[in-house]
């Protein structure tokens, strides 16, 4: 229990969702977020580009569906956000050469550079979750959640 104000507070039970992985996830997704909104409004990009910079960067030639994917987004928001980030000259977008339907997708010089600035700015809002973890746990809870993202996509294939 927690003393506020003069009362004493107990933090609320979960209840039926004690042993459900979604409220959760959705909480610490929820206060990333807007952390990651705040400290990234100076850059005027829209919420995702970090993202999808880093992904493009990782997989240059990936396919914006595979893209959208991996980031847990639908195809046209994507292509709104890539649509911006090549308008700044940020990210590049071709025809690829063995699949005339499909672009190919890049990041330019300047796209990186906002994305290690980006990058710097967002990573120090996950410090808390680092400091209460520690690199071992750390390093768990990535793994964990990596093999939770890849069982539900197996059941999506």
């Amino acid at each position: 229990m927690t003393k506020t104000g003069g009362r004493h507070r107990k933090d609320l039970e979960w209840g039926i969702l004690a042993e459900s992985v979604g409220p959760r996830v959705r909480l610490l997704r929820n206060a990333l977020t807007a952390r990651s909104i705040a400290v990234s409004a100076p850059y005027e990009l829209p919420t995702g580009s970090l993202t999808i910079l880093a992904l493009i960067a990782a997989n240059p030639g990936s396919s914006q569906a595979a893209l959208a994917r991996r980031a847990g987004i639908n195809k046209s928001a994507l292509v709104g956000i890539v649509d911006q980030l090549e308008s700044r000259g940020l990210a590049g977008r071709d025809r690829s050469s063995s699949d005339r339907r499909r672009n190919s997708l890049s990041v330019m010089p300047e796209g990186e550079e906002v994305m290690h600035k980006l990058f710097a700015a967002v990573g120090p809002e996950e410090q808390p979750i680092r400091d209460a973890l520690g690199a071992a746990d750390m390093a768990r809870l990535l793994t964990l959640l990596d093999r939770a993202i890849a069982a539900l996509d197996s059941e999506d294939a």
